[in-house]
Order: structure tokens, then C-alpha cells, then sequence
């Protein structure tokens, strides 16, 4: 016999193992559900939805404004008057409507 060794079949196949493994993990750290890639979109969405609370909000601060003003406490005639002239069509008897 020669002193020739053929490599070891089992420590090349730990080796691919591991290497496969980590290719794996590795692509699911950047790819999978909870990955980099997930997480920017889920960063993205989160400023979205913050800007559309902060409008609803704001819409919300108008609407109590509005509401307190209209109510039996704080009686405002002007946005009284100009509630009923939109939503009820209501005109004084001087004026001349066009449309």
C-alpha cells in the first residue's frame, strides 16, 4: 500500500452541514418574516400610521371645538348660523339665493 489518505467523507460532510446551516439562518435573518426586510417595511408602515393619527387626532381636537361651540354652555351664533344655512338650507327673508 501507498501512504496515500483519501479525505475524510464524514468531516466533509459536517463541514457542508454547517455551511448549509448557515446559509440558511443567514437567509432567514434577512429575508424571512422577521427579517431586515420585514422590519424596514414594518418601520415604513409605523411612520404612515403615526402621521394618520396625528391627523385624526388634530381631526378630533376640530370636532370638540366645533361641538363645544354649538353646545347649550358655549352657544357661538355665527357657526350656528352657518350650520344652518349648509345643512339645513335655511336663507333670511332679505336674501337672494343663486344657484
Amino acid at each position: 500500500m501507498t501512504g496515500e489518505t483519501r479525505p475524510a467523507f464524514g468531516l466533509f460532510l459536517y463541514f457542508g452541514l454547517i455551511f448549509l446551516l448557515g446559509m440558511y439562518f443567514t437567509f432567514a435573518a434577512v429575508q424571512g418574516e422577521y427579517g431586515l426586510f420585514r422590519r424596514a417595511v414594518v418601520q415604513s408602515d409605523n411612520v404612515q400610521l403615526r402621521h394618520q393619527l396625528a391627523e385624526l387626532e388634530e381631526r378630533i381636537v376640530v370636532m370638540e371645538n366645533r361641538t363645544r361651540r354649538l353646545s347649550d354652555d358655549y352657544l357661538d351664533l355665527d357657526l350656528l348660523d352657518q350650520q344652518a344655512r349648509d345643512v339645513l338650507g335655511l336663507v333670511r327673508g332679505d336674501e337672494f339665493v343663486l344657484r
